[in-house]
């Protein structure tokens, strides 16, 4: 049987149950990422104690976060990931909400959004709407940290990856290939899982990642009043965005 998942920040229960097994096999290490980020952020806010994870996804990221901080919490647009990360990260309070337009009433010395989900947003307003909804929730001097997706001249065009995990009696195959469309990459990913009582299912998923420059992300945390430095290298590659408030450039 094959279904197709919703993405763009909508996973279903089928793609919460195998993301976190399929990543950490793929070589994905959440602590080492949330150690990182951690240690960038207290270089800027020494004392930051409070974290707020957004598209916190199954809680991989908050888990490790929850390690190095005093209080810990998660915003997260699917309801079947919201579902995973309050089971995963007990004691964590994990918001529904979005991205772009979160009201939660609170505000954090650190808000991160990991593992390059702010691509889902689709144009220029949805980023500084993001970037400002930040803003508005950070203490004075907090810190915002963003991994950002490829930019378009770091991206490659027809990538293709494929891996094979086989962890407490489930079988994973993901197959995905990786093309241009636009200011954006259009992502399929293919997911074959056999389970003992389960048997064999196939699903697929269909992900546009937009591919904003890195210019961009930068006008959008000065935008919001966000100072901002980019760290090459980190993320997998990809990098790093980290900025405060009430901070000036170096």
């Amino acid at each position: 049987m094959t279904t197709s998942v919703p993405a763009a920040g909508m996973y279903g229960e089928e793609q919460a149950e195998v993301y976190e097994l399929v990543h950490r096999a793929r070589g994905k290490d959440y602590d080492e990422e949330a150690a990182f980020v951690a240690e960038q952020a207290r270089e800027l806010l020494p004392g930051a104690a409070t974290l707020l994870d957004v598209a916190c996804g199954t809680g991989a990221h908050l888990r490790a976060f929850a390690r190095l901080f005093d209080r810990v919490e998660g915003l997260e647009l699917s309801p079947a990931m919201v579902e995973a990360a309050r089971t995963n990260t007990p004691g964590a309070v994990v918001h529904h909400g979005d991205m772009r337009s979160f009201h939660l009433g609170e505000r954090y010395d650190v808000i991160t959004c990991m593992f390059g989900s702010v691509g889902y947003l689709t144009d220029v307003e949805e980023l500084n709407a993001a970037l400002r909804r930040f803003a508005a929730h950070l203490s004075p001097g907090g810190v915002v940290a963003i991994d950002p997706w490829w930019f378009p001249d770091t991206y490659l065009d027809g990538y293709v990856s494929a891996s094979l995990v086989e962890a407490d009696g489930t079988t994973v195959v993901r197959v995905s290939h990786s093309k241009r469309d636009g200011d954006a990459s259009r992502m399929e990913v293919h997911y074959i899982v056999a389970r003992p009582t389960g048997g064999v299912h196939h699903f697929v998923e269909q992900h546009r990642i937009t591919l904003f420059p890195r210019d961009t992300y930068e006008k959008a945390f000065r935008g919001a009043g966000l100072s901002v430095r980019y760290l090459e290298g980190s993320q997998s590659g990809r990098g790093l965005f980290v900025g405060c408030a009430g901070h000036q450039e170096d």
